[in-house]
């Protein structure tokens, strides 16, 4: 039997436990990382935490909605034992009817189709660092070698303790004046959730040096069972020309090679996005975003 638990009805210890056994553990689905990034979180658990569903929750003008939360790209079902569509099914139905809204993201082992529901396939990559480095080398796309070569005549140094607070200025000062929809508070969230992360070990922030030793690029890994995720980046217009983030990512892949990890690149449904970290050798993997909309006609009208 499904149940909905508030938050605070919750026992986070028996939830962490789910995630850290599950067949699809993963980061974001941590109780810790949930209290930062949707600090009111709910949740739907099925018999003594065999499976769950986290609740990214909000209420705006009375109403309650779902919504998916920044840096935050996977949730939906989650499990020890074995999952059917059905069993989405289950827990997608048990979503309370409170929340006449809800556009939340699944993860790529849960399956499901809906004639009532809109649902959408997003994209993410992913690379197996379980094969040499060589191996992963050969196959780079002819590009990124390019750019690699570019990088190494740049004299380029990799800083495995960089400041995060400067990679979030970097994508700030340049990258983010595209995205005015971040704002100043999203930001603060970020520097928490990295900083909990290091905290338990669970994350790494690697930064590029140009030859005068002036950070040109940086960005935050974090892992959970064997999965690293490539969270955050940014660069400035100098890591634009000297090859900067393939020369990270590059020697990310170089240190991690022959490990039992997966290096999830996080996107993207952007085809540029999606040809770089394609360049790197990844697959495409699929993970379904579920929308419902059962808002009143003058609400609805203003959502659109």
């Amino acid at each position: 039997m499904i149940k909905y638990l508030s938050h605070t009805e919750i026992d986070k210890q028996k939830w962490d436990s789910c995630i850290q056994r599950s067949v699809n553990g993963i980061i974001y689905a941590y109780s810790w990382y949930l209290d930062i990034v949707s600090p009111r979180w709910e949740g739907l658990v099925e018999e003594d935490y065999q499976s769950v569903m986290p609740l990214a929750c909000r209420k705006k003008f009375g109403i309650h909605y779902l919504y998916p939360p920044f840096f935050t790209q996977q949730l939906g079902v989650f499990s020890v034992n074995k999952f059917t569509e059905e069993k989405i099914k289950e827990f997608i139905n048990a979503i309370p009817p409170r929340f006449s809204y809800f556009e939340i993201n699944l993860n790529t082992l849960n399956k499901f189709s809906s004639m009532d529901m809109i649902i959408h396939p997003n994209l993410t990559h992913e690379l197996d660092l379980i094969e040499s480095y060589q191996h992963m080398f050969d196959s780079y796309s002819e590009n990124l070698r390019r750019n690699l070569k570019r990088a190494s005549n740049a004299d380029l140094v990799i800083d495995k303790h960089a400041n995060p607070q400067l990679i979030i200025n970097l994508f700030r000062h340049n990258k983010g004046k595209q995205y005015s929809h971040i704002r100043p508070r999203d930001y603060d969230t970020l520097e928490e959730l990295i900083e909990t992360c290091m905290q338990k070990g669970r994350a790494q922030v690697w930064g590029v040096l140009t030859k005068e030793r002036r950070l040109c690029a940086g960005a935050f890994f974090v892992e959970s069972n064997g999965k690293v995720i490539f969270l955050f980046s940014g660069a400035n217009q100098v890591a634009l020309t000297n090859g900067a983030m393939p020369f990270l990512i590059d020697r990310f892949i170089e240190e991690n090679a022959h490990r039992n990890l997966i290096l999830d690149f996080e996107g993207s449904n952007d085809h540029n996005l999606a040809r770089f970290y394609k360049s790197f050798g990844s697959k495409e993997c699929v993970y379904l975003q579920v929308k419902v909309n059962h808002l009143p006609w003058y609400a609805r009208y203003f959502k659109e």
